[in-house]
Formats: C-alpha cells, sequence, structure tokens
C-alpha cells in the first residue's frame, strides 16, 4: 500500500489498478490507523476507467461509524474520507 500523509492530517493513497475488494483491505487498514492527527483520508481512484471504485467507496464508507462524511474532488477523480473536522488556525 503507498499511502502518505501531507502532514497536514491528509493521508493520501492511490488507489488505481486495484479492484473494490483490494480497495476495501487498502482503506480498512488506514482507517484502523488512522490516528488523532488524521483529519481525512483522500482516495485517488480516477474518473475516466469507470466509477466502480468512486460508487463502492461512497456504499461502503458513508454510514462507517468512523467517517464523518464523504467528499468527492471536483473532477471526480478522487473521494476524501472526512473523519474529523479540522479545527487549525
Amino acid at each position: 500500500m503507498r499511502a502518505f500523509d501531507t502532514g497536514l492530517g491528509v493521508v493520501t493513497v492511490d488507489l488505481h489498478g486495484k479492484n473494490t475488494y483490494q480497495a476495501k483491505i487498502t482503506v480498512d487498514a488506514l482507517l484502523r490507523r488512522a490516528g488523532n492527527g488524521t483529519y481525512r483520508l483522500r482516495l485517488i481512484h480516477g474518473c475516466h476507467g469507470g466509477t466502480a471504485l468512486r460508487d463502492f467507496l461512497e456504499a461502503e464508507y458513508r454510514g462507517h461509524p468512523k467517517v464523518k462524511r464523504l467528499l468527492r474532488s471536483p473532477d471526480g477523480g478522487a473521494t476524501e474520507l472526512i473523519l474529523r473536522e479540522y479545527a487549525g488556525k
């Protein structure tokens, strides 16, 4: 799994090339490891190869207890799972 923390409480992972099962394993692991400093998981799934991953992420994590809300990028190629609202200055 290639995930990186931007240092701003956002962990980004690229899900290109994964099927829904592999994406679920990856995202579940990120949710388990998310500490107090993690506000968002940015999941890059792309939008030109179909919408299976995007639709799966929305259906699977919309009601997840650790996820407050989902936010889709303007281009539709990424979904952010909002774990906590950022209270920065």
